[in-house]
Parts: structure tokens; C-alpha cells; sequence
């Protein structure tokens, strides 16, 4: 079955985008944040030997941060991006099912430690939008967490563009107007 686009390539390429939102409200240790840089970093490498070196630098940080403290928010999120990016440089198939049970799983984890982070919000909504019904893909709930995302950050571009890239129209900013008070 051939896709637009696969939904993990658009959850990692805006986890990346997302990670360093101003109003975030993503919290995590210093070797979660690094890895989520890394990641972030192995996006824009070109060279797939550097690239897959610099996922694995990320996956081992991430998973010393979750190690560490399974509350780290920010460690479930780079265990997610890394091992989605990881995922991005092989087809995905049956054998990749593991794999793509563990990216849900830690961007599960992710929103239930940080549930009004915009970046962790956006990846899984897309997620839940591109994936197939048959693995776990639901675009109802994927647009409602696009839309909280944009509710708890309404300047957020990457949860708008990704409405918009997804065919699902974000929500219109209505400015507040104040009732008309005759003098």
C-alpha cells in the first residue's frame, strides 16, 4: 500500500521542529535533552552511516535518562524520536512491528508524564493520523490531540501546518471582540 507520506517520517521530522518550543512544557534531564538534539541533529545529516551513529549516541542517552527516572518526560520523547528516525532508514515491514510497538509505547509514556506539551502532542497526533487503522492508526483522536495542541499553543506552526498538510482544517483564530456598550 503505497502512502502519501509515511506517518513516521512526519511525527519524527516535526518531533525535531517541535522539541524546542518556546512555550513547551516538555521537562527532562540533561541526557534527555541531548538526545533529543541528537536526533534532532541526525535529521539534517546527510551521510547514513553518521546518521545512524548519531541515532544510536541518541538512543543510548535517552534510554540512560529513562533508566534513571522512568518519569522523565523528555527521555520517553527522544526514545521516541530516535527509534523513529531509526526506523526511517529501513522499509518498514512485519519486521518491524517490535520496533514500532516501542515508538508508541514511549510516545505514550511521553504524553501521560507531559500531556500539555505541545511538541509531544503534535508527534503522536500525526502518528495517529498516518498510521494505518490496522496498526493502531485513529484520525479522530490524532486531530483532537493536533487541536489541544494548538488550544495550550495557538502560534504553533507545526501542529497547524500539520492539520493543514493532513487535508484536516486547524481551527480559525477568532479574534475577541468586545461587546458593543452604548455610552
Amino acid at each position: 500500500m503505497a502512502y502519501r507520506t509515511t506517518w513516521l517520517l512526519i511525527a519524527v521530522v516535526l518531533v525535531g521542529q517541535a522539541s524546542w518550543a518556546k512555550a513547551d512544557t516538555l521537562s527532562g534531564s540533561f541526557r534527555a535533552l541531548e538526545a533529543l538534539a541528537l536526533c534532532n541533529a541526525a535529521a539534517h545529516q546527510d551521510v547514513a552511516a553518521e546518521r545512524a551513529a548519531l541515532l544510536e549516541r541518541g538512543l543510548a542517552l535517552a534510554q540512560a535518562a529513562v533508566d534513571a527516572d522512568d518519569t522523565d518526560a523528555a527521555g520517553h520523547f527522544a526514545l521516541f524520536c530516535n527509534l523513529g528516525r531509526r526506523l526511517q532508514l529501513h522499509p518498514l515491514g512485519l519486521g518491524s512491528l517490535a520496533d514500532l510497538r516501542r515508538v508508541r509505547h514511549e510516545i505514550d509514556r511521553a504524553v501521560q508524564l507531559a500531556p500539555r506539551s505541545p511538541s509531544v502532542l503534535t508527534a503522536k497526533g500525526i502518528m495517529l493520523l498516518e498510521l494505518p487503522r490496522l496498526f493502531g492508526g485513529d484520525r479522530h483522536e490524532g486531530e483532537r490531540l493536533l487541536r489541544q495542541a494548538l488550544e495550550i499553543e495557538p502560534g504553533s506552526s507545526d501542529a497547524r501546518r500539520a492539520l493543514v498538510e493532513l487535508g484536516v482544517a486547524p481551527p480559525v483564530a477568532t479574534a475577541q471582540h468586545s461587546p458593543n456598550i452604548a455610552p
